[in-house]
C-alpha cells in the first residue's frame, strides 16, 4: 500500500450514539473501485487503509472510534452506501454507526424524518429518522446458531454462552459472575478477553466458519426502564459504549429462540455506560428481523489534515490485549 506524499484534507462529522462515537467521512475520501460493497472494501483495504488508521487511531482517534465512509449507492432507492471501519479493520454491519450516519445525513439536510435505505456489506438496511434525534433501523436477519456452549477460561472458570449472529458473530454469556458497571471495566475486559481466547483455542466459530469476534456479557439492569444490561467486547479490545446494535440484535435472536420475547414486544437493553436501545423483532422463517431504536447527537464538524511530514499522521494505537 502506497502512502500519500501530499497533504490531504478530509471533511468529517462526528456523532455519538449512546456514548459510542461515529466519525463519518463526507468529503475528500477515496474514490473506491468496484461495483459491490465487498469489492470497494477490498480496494479500501489494499490502497487506502491509511485513511482508516489516520481517523481511528491516536492522535486523532481512540480505541472506541468507528469510522464510516459514505459512497454513492447502487440502488437508486438508497440514500447512501456506507463502509464501516474501526481501529483494527472493517466491520460488516454497525447498528450504532447506522444511527450515527442517519443523524449525520439529517444534520447535512440530506434526509428528513421518514424511512430510508442504506447499503452495507451485510445487506440493505432500512432505517427511520424520527423527529427527536431517535433513529430506528431494521437490521439484517439474525439468528441463534448454538445454545449453551461451554468454554474454560484461565481466571474465571467455565462459562457458557449462546452463539448468535446479528450482523456480527457474538458469544453471549450470562454466568460470568461480573457486575456490569463502569466501576468494573478492568475485570469485564479481562473476562471477555479470556473468553475470546478460549473460543479461539477451542476452534469454536459461527456458521460457515464465521469468526466470533464480539463477546457480550449480560447482567441485570441498573435502570428501572431496562430489561438487562450488557458489556460488549469488540474485536480491537475496546468496549462498546452503547448497548450495541448488532449485539442487541443477537440478544433478541436468543430471546426469540427461547420463547422469552414475543414478536412485536419491546426489549430494552442498557449499556455499561447507562445508555439505552429499544429492540423488537419480526419472525422471518427460522430467523428474525430485529428493529433497534436509539438516539444520536452531532458532536463536531471537522476538517482533518493528513500531512505526510508529521511522523504520526497515519496514527498509532495501544495494544489492548487483542489477538
Amino acid at each position: 500500500m502506497a502512502l500519500p506524499t501530499d497533504r490531504i484534507e478530509l471533511s468529517v462529522i462526528d456523532s455519538h450514539t449512546g456514548g459510542e462515537p461515529t466519525r463519518t467521512i463526507i468529503g475528500g475520501g477515496p474514490d473506491l473501485k468496484g461495483e459491490s460493497v465487498a469489492e470497494q472494501i477490498a480496494d479500501f483495504r489494499a490502497h487506502y487503509d491509511w485513511v482508516r488508521t489516520a481517523l481511528t487511531h491516536e492522535p486523532r482517534g481512540y480505541e472506541a472510534m468507528v469510522g464510516a465512509l459514505l459512497l454513492h449507492p447502487d440502488n437508486s432507492d438508497a440514500v447512501a452506501r456506507v463502509v464501516f471501519f474501526n481501529n483494527v479493520g472493517y466491520i460488516g454491519m454497525c447498528g450504532h454507526g447506522t444511527i450515527g450516519v442517519a443523524a449525520t445525513l439529517a444534520y447535512l439536510g440530506k434526509i428528513s424524518p421518514g424511512e430510508h435505505l442504506l447499503e452495507t456489506i451485510s445487506g440493505d438496511v432500512l432505517f427511520t429518522l424520527h423527529e427527536d434525534n431517535r433513529v430506528s433501523l431494521v437490521n439484517v436477519p439474525s439468528y441463534r446458531y448454538r445454545q449453551s456452549v461451554p468454554v474454560q477460561t484461565q481466571s474465571f472458570g467455565e462459562v457458557t454462552g449462546d452463539i448468535a449472529y446479528g450482523g456480527n458473530w457474538f458469544y453471549l454469556c450470562s454466568d460470568h459472575g461480573q457486575e456490569i458497571s463502569m466501576d468494573n471495566l478492568a475485570q469485564l475486559q479481562q473476562c471477555s478477553r479470556e473468553i475470546r481466547e478460549a473460543i479461539d483455542a477451542a476452534g469454536i466459530g459461527g456458521a460457515d466458519g464465521g469468526i466470533i469476534d464480539h463477546i457480550e456479557l449480560m447482567g441485570p439492569p441498573r435502570r428501572e426502564d431496562a430489561d438487562a444490561a450488557n458489556y460488549v467486547y469488540c474485536p480491537g479490545g475496546q468496549y462498546d459504549r452503547s448497548p450495541c446494535g448488532t449485539g442487541t440484535s443477537a440478544k433478541l435472536a436468543c430471546l426469540a429462540a427461547d420463547g422469552k420475547l414475543a414478536e412485536g414486544d419491546t426489549w430494552r437493553q442498557e449499556s455499561v455506560t447507562g445508555s439505552l436501545f429499544e429492540g423488537s423483532y419480526q419472525q422471518q422463517g427460522d430467523k428474525i428481523l430485529p428493529r433497534i431504536m436509539g438516539e444520536a447527537f452531532i458532536t463536531a464538524e471537522t476538517k482533518v489534515v493528513i500531512d505526510p511530514i508529521d511522523p504520526l499522521t497515519f496514527g498509532f494505537r495501544h495494544n489492548l490485549g487483542e489477538d
